[in-house]
């Protein structure tokens, strides 16, 4: 075995140095099947394609043949550097200073892949192969669309008779310390528009036209109240976020013809994808029905709404084996109790939770996206000898 792999640091740099921003493979790939093939693992990267999207290159590897198969998942592509004259150190220089690496995926999250290939090459280094297989899932368009990624990464490996029992996803879960924080689910997402539809007009003749402004404005309070849950007991209560609302109109003395305003929801397990949308659909039905653009006049109020694909169910995972051995592997590294949490936004693991039990767990997520991502040097020694321990005990468990 190279020595080198047993060393996070080292492999984080030499896939730091990779500039994979969405959707390019830019070497992350190639030199992450560099680092696997002398572990045993057999390598493929497949490339998925759809009309109106980049196409993407992804890469699963597995070690073994038979079960039990414990998965690892996760994403080599990266977000823009934005300024690149505002980083102290270059965004894919991987270079170190005062105990932290710098670099564009430093914790989101090649750091955790880093980690997790360090982890197999020291349980083989000490153990030898598992009692089972080990896999990597990594994608190319985490980062981006989420279309030519894992959802068809996912469904090109059942294709080849591929499944799993468990997967770790190793996105930053942390926000303070190594240790905080376990993901062991997500809230749902959808998103929407609705378009109000008036009449346009002169500003100074508003008896000849129809606001569909004043429309909107009674959409949002609907949208916005009253609240739709008070939580429940593994998840935040439910919270619509308006996120633009435009009429298009650069004319101060025109009315526009229409309004739009575009909304995000993340909810909890009161609700599927389907109750939400008819809760919506009701909410602005109601505020529609009481609301005449043109005051005096009784008119309905027209408008449409459209759902943007695809949404994100709400899921919670209950696998008390995977829960309890991530748990208990950073209980037993860093002293600390992680809380088990379904805060945040959606990740890859929305797709992987249809095929078996997932749970997330990196490194601290401070810094993703910003200038300056960085990762302190003794968190991915801390992190390797978390997921180290996570493998001999899960692999244990199943016995």
């Amino acid at each position: 075995m190279n020595s080198s792999l047993g060393r996070p640091a080292d492999i984080l740099k030499d896939l730091i140095h990779c500039p994979s921003v969405t959707p390019a493979e830019g070497g992350a790939l190639s030199a992450l099947e560099t680092m696997l093939k002398p572990l045993g693992f057999e390598i493929q990267r497949p490339v998925f394609s759809e009309d109106g999207t980049p196409d993407v290159e992804n890469l699963y590897a597995r070690l073994g043949t038979g079960g039990p198969h414990l998965m690892f998942a996760g994403h080599t592509d990266v977000v823009p550097v934005g300024d690149e004259t505002a980083w102290t150190h270059p965004p894919f220089g991987a270079e170190t200073a005062d105990g932290m690496l710098y670099g564009r995926g430093a914790v989101d999250m090649k750091g955790g892949i880093a980690c997790f290939v360090a982890a197999v090459a020291q349980h083989i280094e000490k153990h030898g192969p598992p009692p089972g297989s080990i896999s990597f899932l990594i994608t190319g368009d985490e980062e981006g669309p989420a279309i030519n990624g894992t959802a068809k990464l996912l469904t090109w490996a059942v294709e080849r008779g591929e499944s799993w029992d468990a997967c770790i996803v190793g996105e930053p879960t942390n926000p303070d310390a190594l240790g905080d924080m376990i993901k062991i689910g997500r809230r749902g997402s959808v998103s929407g528009t609705v378009t109000v539809h008036g009449v346009q007009g002169h500003a100074a003749y508003p008896h000849l036209a129809d606001n569909p402004v004043r429309g909107i404005v009674q959409v949002v309070e609907a949208l916005f109240d009253p609240p739709f849950d008070a939580g429940t007991e593994n998840f935040q209560a439910t919270n619509l976020e308006v996120t633009t609302i435009d009429t298009g109109n650069p004319a101060v003395n025109v009315i526009p013809a229409a309004s739009s305003a575009s909304f995000n929801v993340r909810f909890n397990d009161s609700w599927s994808v389907d109750s939400l949308k008819e809760e919506i659909g009701a909410r602005i039905a109601k505020a529609a029905a009481s609301t005449h653009l043109r005051p005096g006049k009784s008119a309905p109020m027209r408008y449409d709404l459209v759902w943007k694909d695809p949404p994100s169910p709400v899921f919670l995972t209950r696998d008390e084996t995977l829960v309890g051995v991530v748990s208990g592997a950073v209980a037993a590294v860093t002293g600390r109790t992680p809380v088990l949490s379904t805060s945040g936004g959606t990740s890859d693991a929305r797709f992987i939770k249809d095929y078996c039990p997932v749970v997330e767990f990196g490194l601290v997520g401070k810094t993703m996206h910003m200038v300056d991502e960085c990762v302190a040097v003794d968190d991915l020694d801390t992190l390797t000898e978390i997921y180290a321990r996570v493998i001999a005990d899960w692999f244990a468990s199943r016995a």
